[in-house]
């Protein structure tokens, strides 16, 4: 009788392992299938680019900037710097500085400015 519980524990376990690592894997897809929704325009001027770039009025601001919250990974864009990261389970990651198509398809300079911020990129 013990042995047959602990198969359907154990079954159970490994169902709802399982569902959550796919919610976690959907998740991630979904918070980097958002990051940028824009493409096209990559070489200078960085016009006739296709999609909508970034609403930043839409976003959370933090004591650096600007955040964009996911299901999984948070994206923050510190003001100052320019610093593009991510924040996965806590753990905060530096990416790298915004580009120049960024900052003229996006706008996040002036999106910055719009908060209060100095930016120095």
């Amino acid at each position: 009788m013990t042995t047959t519980i602990k198969k359907i524990m154990m079954v159970g376990f490994m169902i709802f392992g399982m569902v959550m690592f796919l919610l976690l894997i959907i998740g991630l897809y979904l918070d980097i299938s958002r990051f940028d929704e824009t493409s096209g325009g990559y070489e200078p001027p960085y016009e006739n680019y296709s999609g909508d770039p970034i609403d930043f009025s839409a976003l959370d601001e933090s004591n650096e900037g600007i955040v964009g919250r996911g299901y999984v990974i948070n994206f923050h864009l510190n003001c100052t710097t320019g610093m593009i990261g991510f924040e996965l389970y806590g753990q905060k990651i530096d990416y790298r500085v915004v580009s120049e198509r960024a900052i003229v398809v996006h706008q996040p300079r002036e999106a910055c400015m719009e908060r209060g911020f100095s930016p120095d990129f």
